[in-house]
């Protein structure tokens, strides 16, 4: 790979995939609407292009080619579809940031678990469906484009110092606050990967001749009753759990049941995938330090 195209990469962990691309001597472009700056400086190829819009994708890459692109911010059908239009003679492969939300609860799902090939294709909006129907719609308009060599990266939650979502920070403050945090089944297990890792395992699969769905997590999962133990045990305080839930305690990692994934298929492709446990520790401790 010698140029890459980079869809949303100016925040989290876009911007460890571009600074992992960049390590890697590749040429990076970044397409923005212009409204969130660019970070790089001149490392990168800056355009401005609204990525929702195909005239104004398809006229800032004219001329332009891309040994790869990158879509981070791709949520419907209807968004490959755009993209796919504005670039189909400008890219020779297409990496797509899908997301574990395209599968049903689970234990160690593998990618078997949800078959874009032979998902019904709807082209819809992004603000018409749920999150995990736009992306599975997204990856079925993706993969039925079969002259287009496509990868979809199927990633859990995604945490790590930047993390806008504050997600874990949502629940060292209520720890450390002593208020109620509401989850329904504190025995559901989760998986994770950090930011650094999602940024580094995207850039890594542009350069494989794999194609298809992979999963993407860190090794290992936890219990989110251990998550608060362990959240405790870097606070000093005692988590105040509640199965009565409202929008003021509600956990963003509320689930239902054990939702985690298999990340056997890339393993085997060749990418070391770090522990869980090895990093999760050390970043709660930064969450606690800076609420």
């Amino acid at each position: 790979m010698k140029s890459a195209l980079v869809l949303g990469g100016t925040r989290f962990f876009g911007k460890e995939l571009v600074h992992s691309l960049l390590s890697k001597g590749v040429n990076v472009t970044i397409a923005t609407r212009g409204k969130s700056g660019n970070p790089f400086g001149d490392k990168v190829k800056h355009i401005i292009a609204d990525r929702y819009d195909m005239k104004s994708l398809q006229t800032a890459c004219e001329g332009l080619y891309f040994d790869v692109v990158y879509d981070q911010i791709g949520y419907s059908s209807e968004d490959i579809n755009i993209a796919y239009e504005a670039l189909k003679d400008k890219v020779g492969k297409f990496v797509f940031t899908s997301s574990m939300s395209v599968y049903e609860y689970g234990y160690n799902l593998s990618e078997d678990a949800f078959n874009p090939y032979r998902y019904p294709l709807n082209v819809v909006k992004s603000q018409d469906v749920s999150y995990g129907e736009g992306k599975k719609l997204a990856e079925t308009s993706l993969f039925s484009k079969k002259e287009l060599p496509a990868v979809a990266v199927r990633i859990p939650i995604v945490l790590g110092e930047e993390d806008y979502t504050e997600r874990l920070l949502f629940h060292v403050r209520k720890i450390k606050n002593g208020e109620e945090i509401g989850m329904p089944n504190p025995n559901a297990h989760l998986n994770f990967i950090s930011a650094r890792e999602a940024g580094e395992f995207l850039a890594w699969i542009g350069i494989q001749d794999f194609t298809g769905p992979v999963n993407a997590c860190a090794n290992g999962d936890i219990q989110l009753a251990d998550l608060m133990k362990l959240i405790e045990s870097k606070t000093g305080k005692n988590a105040v759990l509640t199965t009565n839930l409202v929008d003021e305690n509600r956990s963003p990692y509320g689930i239902e049941k054990t939702w985690t994934m298999d990340n056997s298929k890339a393993t085997e492709l060749g990418y070391e995938f770090s522990n869980l446990s090895d990093w999760l520790p050390g970043l709660i401790e930064h969450c606690n330090k800076i609420v």
